[in-house]
């Protein structure tokens, strides 16, 4: 069965028939930082069927949004990557994760994604009392690794395969407890002394890097 048409010529419409199957839009967000293999996604979507996934990526490639590309030997692996008219995508989802963050009915309980928890990074960010850091932070969620970098009050967000030189601050945790410490959830003093979050780097640097991810406020 083809997918269902909406009938209307608008612009949004269209949007939503190229990327509002569900599980379409969550696809991207795990390509946005970078290409990654098929069982890779099926790790930051588990709740997604391999047979879903599969049809997902196939209408999204048909659309122009995803590409599959094999790696060049020794890695000689398919990789799913967004083509450059797919990371136009990057703004709008970190937009749409930013409108959504204030809602009170976010669930804080459930899964969440190495790629999702970076990007809420992106999300939040913001000017502290006109401060702008001129920072290099690695973080490390889990087998994952990012790198942030700070400078004339923008915020830069890669996935790398290890974390290089020595940036001004690591931080390794969870995507759960960077979520709850960005959302104010808990503290940094409740995560360092529980172990649940560790820093290379000083406590206060942490603290003015937190600064800039102001909680988002209640919707109602």
């Amino acid at each position: 069965m083809g997918k269902r048409r909406y009938g209307d010529g608008c612009a949004i419409a269209h949007a939503l028939e190229l990327v509002g199957e569900r599980w379409a839009l969550l696809v991207v967000r795990e390509l946005i930082l970078g290409p990654k293999r098929f069982t890779d996604l099926r790790a930051g979507l588990p709740g997604v069927s391999a047979d879903v996934l599969t049809q997902r990526l196939r209408e999204l490639g048909e659309a122009g949004i995803v590409q599959r590309r094999k790696l060049s030997p020794p890695a000689g692996s398919w990789i799913y990557e967004l083509t450059g008219w797919g990371a136009e995508l990057e703004p709008i989802i970190t937009d749409l994760a930013r409108w959504s963050s204030r809602s009170p009915a976010l669930p804080h309980d459930l899964p969440l994604s190495a790629d999702s928890a970076a990007l809420s990074l992106k999300a939040l960010y913001a000017s502290a009392d006109g401060e702008a850091l001129d920072l290099t932070v690695g973080l490390r969620l889990g087998e994952h690794r990012f790198l942030l970098r700070m400078d004339a009050g923008r915020l830069h967000l890669a996935r790398v395969e290890s974390i290089p030189g020595q940036p001004d601050l690591v931080i390794e945790t969870s995507p759960q407890t960077l979520a709850a410490v960005l959302g104010r959830a808990r503290s940094l003093d409740d995560v360092l002394a529980g172990g649940d979050l560790t820093l290379t780097g000083s406590r206060a640097t942490a603290e003015r890097f937190l600064r800039h991810f102001p909680a988002p406020e209640r919707a109602i």
